[in-house]
């Protein structure tokens, strides 16, 4: 049925309103007398429609279960706004051929005008589901959207954690490595010290044997003086001593 999805003029949605101000839009339809094709023609869609509605119910609600889930998909976003625009395309049908079939049945009997209730009730309690069913939906889907940033937002704080962590730890390796060349170039300091002052030593040292080495030459020549002083006065000595041996010897 050709009519079923008609588009609503100016994009205006009126899901299902039977108020004053949907009546305001009704078109001005005047009948010389009642038109029993037209009243089941219109029944007919709007009967049609409305299971449409609740099958889009049916299919919302079994994809709200996969919200917030692992299963939860691009796909499966697409899938809720396009039954979301099916179903309100055939909530303004609905609602056109109601107020449509409302004026068909002002000359209609009481059976026509009781088929017209129980469409406009039935009418009315599917929007009633179908919009509590699109508010769940929407909650659950901005649930999960917000879980979703919530566990991004937390991932990135362990990431940013595990960086300044690794830093740290580089940091730390550096600065122990700077630790180990201040170190090193303090005990090379040490040393190069120390080898300073081998030197003095060995500078002091060589002066002690220089000058050891000059008293030694002192005390030999003391003592070759000595020697010779001794050698002097022993031949002194004998001298005149000899010439008495020499004397005695001839007597």
């Amino acid at each position: 049925m050709s009519r079923n999805l008609n588009n609503p003029p100016g994009g205006h949605r009126d899901y299902g309103a039977t108020s004053s101000s949907a009546n305001a839009i009704m078109p001005d339809v005047s009948f010389s007398g009642f038109s029993p094709t037209e009243f089941m023609s219109l029944s007919e869609d709007i009967g049609q429609n409305i299971s449409s509605v609740n099958s889009s119910c049916r299919q919302l609600e079994k994809i709200l279960k996969v919200i917030g889930t692992r299963r939860e998909q691009q796909a499966t976003r697409n899938k809720v706004h396009n039954i979301h625009a099916e179903a309100n395309t055939r909530i303004e049908t609905i609602s056109r051929d109601l107020q449509r079939l409302t004026a068909v049945v002002r000359r209609g009997d009481k059976q026509q005008k009781l088929q017209l209730e129980k469409l406009t009730n039935d009418f009315r309690n599917v929007v009633e589901k179908y919009s509590s069913v699109q508010k769940r939906i929407t909650a659950a889907m901005r649930q999960s959207l917000e879980q979703l940033g919530q566990q991004q937002d937390e991932q990135a704080e362990a990431e940013r954690a595990e960086f300044m962590q690794q830093q740290a730890q580089i940091t730390a390796g550096l600065q122990f490595e700077q630790d180990l060349l201040v170190d090193r170039d303090r005990q090379l300091r040490q040393i190069e010290a120390d080898v300073l002052d081998v030197n003095a030593i060995m500078r002091r040292v060589y002066d002690l044997v220089q000058t050891q080495g000059e008293q030694v030459d002192t005390i030999e020549t003391s003592v070759e003086n000595a020697a010779t002083d001794v050698e002097l006065d022993v031949r002194n000595w004998l001298r005149p001593h000899s010439i008495v041996v020499v004397i005695v010897a001839k007597f």
